[in-house]
């Protein structure tokens, strides 16, 4: 279906809705997602990353490349997940790009994801091809990372920076307290 090859990429999906989960598996597939793993809700979620990082031999993966969760999950809801992976000590990747899945798509929840440090949001109902969109916007235009005293996560403002060095540097702006993480 897409002319991107997805086939390295590794996607943790957290959704408690079997029918939603088992259409967004089946749509990853269709466009050549290599492997999903694909769990209930978010707590499921946060034990199946520390098992990537403690134990990737018996899960079969040595990283997750990109994460998508439902907002509305019980117990552990989309955007407590999101708060334990991008502020816990123990999250085994705080960069790895997020998108979360919501039907609620007012201004105020899309503000509240992105001040929690969400990488894109993905609107219901959605098709394949927004499935598709997104992926290829995470791999294709990754976002720095920005860090200060209140706020840690992908660079707001959608505009691509050229630079050269390391996959993640920082840049501090002493001034304003600023971390900017580039990768």
């Amino acid at each position: 279906m897409s002319d991107y090859d997805f086939d390295r990429v590794n996607v943790l999906l957290a959704e408690d809705s079997p029918f939603i989960r088992s259409l967004l598996v089946n749509s990853l597939k269709v466009l050549g997602v290599g492997n999903v793993f694909a769990v209930e809700h978010g707590g499921d979620a946060i034990h199946f990353l520390q098992r990537v990082k403690n134990e990737p031999m018996k899960v079969g993966v040595q990283q997750i490349d990109i994460v998508i969760s439902n907002w509305d999950m019980h117990p552990i809801d989309g955007m407590m997940f999101l708060r334990w992976v991008r502020r816990h000590k123990d999250s085994p990747d705080r960069f790895v790009p997020f998108v979360m899945i919501t039907s609620y798509s007012e201004p105020e929840r899309v503000l509240q994801a992105r001040e929690m440090g969400v990488t894109d949001m993905l609107a219901k109902p959605f098709t394949i091809k927004n499935i598709g969109d997104k992926l290829i916007s995470i791999i294709e235009r990754p976002r720095q990372f920005v860090h200060t005293k209140d706020f840690f996560g992908p660079d707001r403002r959608r505009q691509k920076l050229e630079f050269e060095g390391p996959e993640r540097r920082v840049l501090t702006d002493k001034s304003e307290g600023v971390e900017i993480i580039r990768g």
